[in-house]
Formats: C-alpha cells, structure tokens, sequence
C-alpha cells in the first residue's frame, strides 16, 4: 500500500490531520463560513491553530455558531459572559474585535452584495494554487495579503493583519498552499 502524503503541519494530531484532510484550502464561498474562520483566525493572533481548534466547538457555542448577525449586536452583558468562558480564548480586545467585525462585516455586504464577492474579488473568483516542495517555502503572508488587511482595516475589521489574513486565505482556499506531494494538493 503507498503511502499517503501530507503537508508536515499537521502530522501526528488527529484533529489537525482531520482538518488538513477535509477543509485546509478547500475554497469557501458562503459567507456563514468565510466569518467563522475570519473570527478563529482573528482568535488564533498569536496562537498556535491546534489550539483554536481544540477550542472551536465551544467558540461555535459561545459565539451563537458564528451568526454574525447576532454578535454584531452583543451587548456588555455578553461581553462579560464571554470574559468568564474558559471554553474559549478570553481576550477582550478579541471579544471585542469579533463585534466590530460582525458589524463590518455586514455592511460589506450591503456594498458588494455577499463578503464572499468582496473577499473572492481579490483572486478572480478563484483560488491561487502554489507549487510549494516544502513547508519551508510557504510564506506567512504575501503582498495581496497586505493588501486584503489594509482594505480590512481601513474599513473598521480589527486583529486582521498580513498574516492573519493570509491564514485565512489558505484555510478558505482562496490561496493553496498545499505541497505539492501532499495528496491534497490536487484535490483542492
């Protein structure tokens, strides 16, 4: 039997193969999905992603499943009760952040009609597809990342730096950075 080839990332963690294998770099165009990960990533700043995904099932709990509708209009009393769940990541700035976010992320699409149009824009409506032989190669941002977190930020999103959105370029799909013997890197 030939054995399978993965990116070296993940190897040797069930959860973090289970997510290489089933949604790294798949391409995501609903907006449901695209702020889930948006706000994970923007959690992940500074973490380590095992770590957020060990944490993602009570993130979706705390976080109304990522109804950005709803966490748009969190009031303090939300606030403070996110504060106090050692289920998630408990930094304000980022609780914080995820609000503003929401709010921001609404109001892109009443401009462009969906964040997916807006987001995917930035590629053409399709992924990106490097030709990495190693991890080593892969960068942690890039210039279009640059430029997709200064338009972020310049309206209103917060925690949305080069490389925060660059990770979340390659979790949506929108860049595969998937090596080029990992078995993915076609798949996706």
């Amino acid at each position: 039997m030939a054995e399978i080839h993965k990116c070296d990332w993940c190897v040797g963690d069930p959860l973090y193969e289970a997510y290489h294998d089933q949604e790294w770099g798949v391409p995501v165009y609903d907006d449901d999905t695209l702020f889930e990960f948006l706000t994970l990533e923007t959690f992940q700043a500074g973490l380590s992603w095992i770590t957020i995904l060990r944490k993602r099932e009570n993130f979706r709990k705390a976080f109304d499943h990522f109804d950005y509708r709803k966490i748009a209009n969190y009031d303090q009393k939300k606030i403070d009760s996110l504060l106090q769940d050692a289920g998630i990541i408990r930094n304000k700035l980022k609780i914080n952040a995820t609000i503003t976010n929401a709010q921001n992320f609404m109001k892109i699409q009443e401009e462009f009609g969906s964040f997916s149009k807006y987001i995917w824009d930035f590629v053409d409506g399709k992924p990106i597809k490097n030709a990495f032989k190693s991890m080593s190669e892969v960068p942690a941002n890039a210039p279009l990342s640059d430029t997709i977190s200064k338009d972020l930020k310049k309206r209103g999103f917060k925690f949305v730096g080069t490389t925060v959105v660059y990770a979340h370029m390659q979790a949506t799909g929108m860049v595969n950075d998937h090596v080029t013997n990992c078995f993915r890197y076609n798949e996706v």
